[in-house]
Order: structure tokens, then C-alpha cells, then sequence
């Protein structure tokens, strides 16, 4: 009875394996500018799977097309990369207790919708054809940062900018392209 009377302190909430959580699909466009294959802006489509979530730790896949035809030339390019983001990373400024950076920091960035606004970080790591040639595979690795705004229960729009370094054969030739990517999407 004395225990109930009592306030109880508050206990920490676990961090729980999710595997395909809410929202798992997303849907983006991509508008990037890239240094070889061909130099040029284009949109990109993607789609993508949150397959795991853990706390505020999240595993998504990533399926990438990029197509560019012009009268000179035709190029198609297929990526598909793991896409591990940690969700709300300005919390870990949770200090000093009078007023907290993280805070400060999302009022700056979101203004009134600092409180539904989930930023991100994540990395990018994967593989695109065609590759090292236009018959074989070539590595995909990059980064990421944007933030998720959940609209409704089980909708939310994504902006990110993303940079990825990539192996591509474009017109018999192999190199490194480097790719910057503004996306927006929904997830579902």
C-alpha cells in the first residue's frame, strides 16, 4: 500500500528489435549532380526497405535506378546498398539541464515542428552495375543526413542529402564517380 502511495522513479524504456517496423517502405527522387558518367544533373528514382530497428538504430536497403539516354548515348545504372542511420543523433547534446543544446539546436533547424522532426546520419555501403566493366559489379560507399517529418500514422516525408563514391563503366571506360544527391520521398 506504501508503495503505491510513493512516486515511483521513472524507468528507462528499452531498446527493442523491431524487424520490419512501421513505415518500413520508402519511395524517393533524387535530383544529383555526379563528376564522370556522364557529367550531368539528373533524377534518380530509389526505393527502399527499413528491414530492422533497434532503439534509435535503424538497417534499411536501398534499390537505386538511374537511366540517362541521350541521341549520343545510353547509360543505366542499378545500385543496391545497406543503409544503416541512426535516428535523432542531436539528442546525445541532451546537457546542460537548464537548457539543452539538442534543444536549442532543433528549434534553429525545424522551428515549430522541432518536436515531430527526426534527423538522421547514416552511412552507405553497396554496389552498382555496371561496375569495373559493363559486365561485373563495382563498389558503392557514402553518407548521409536529413530528417524524417511523420505526417500520419504511418506516412512521413524524408529529405536528405547524400554523398556517394562509386565504380561505373560508362562508354567502355571504368572510374570513380562521385555523386551528390538532394532526395525527397515518402515512407509508408
Amino acid at each position: 500500500m506504501l508503495a503505491m502511495a510513493l512516486p515511483q522513479g521513472a524507468a528507462g524504456q528499452e531498446a527493442v528489435l523491431d524487424i520490419l517496423p512501421l513505415r518500413p517502405f520508402n519511395f524517393d527522387i533524387s535530383f544529383n549532380q555526379r563528376t564522370f558518367a556522364p557529367e550531368a544533373r539528373v533524377i534518380v528514382a530509389q526505393a527502399g526497405i527499413t528491414a530492422l530497428r533497434y532503439g534509435q538504430l535503424e538497417m534499411r536497403t536501398v534499390y537505386q535506378y538511374y537511366s540517362h539516354h541521350t541521341p549520343n548515348f545510353v547509360t543505366d545504372q542499378h545500385s543496391l546498398f545497406l543503409n544503416p542511420r541512426w535516428n535523432n543523433f542531436i539528442d546525445f547534446l541532451d546537457f546542460p539541464k537548464t537548457r539543452p543544446i539538442n534543444r536549442v539546436v532543433r528549434h534553429v533547424l525545424f522551428g515549430p515542428l522541432e518536436d515531430r522532426a527526426v534527423p538522421y546520419v547514416g552511412a552507405l555501403i553497396g554496389g552498382t552495375l555496371p561496375g569495373r566493366d559493363a559486365d561485373s559489379p563495382g563498389y558503392l560507399y557514402g553518407g548521409q543526413v536529413g530528417v524524417r517529418f511523420p505526417v500520419a500514422r504511418g506516412f512521413s516525408v524524408d529529405m536528405g542529402l547524400q554523398y556517394t563514391r562509386f565504380e561505373i563503366d560508362f562508354k567502355s571506360a571504368s572510374d570513380l564517380s562521385q555523386q551528390w544527391l538532394f532526395t525527397i520521398g515518402i515512407r509508408l
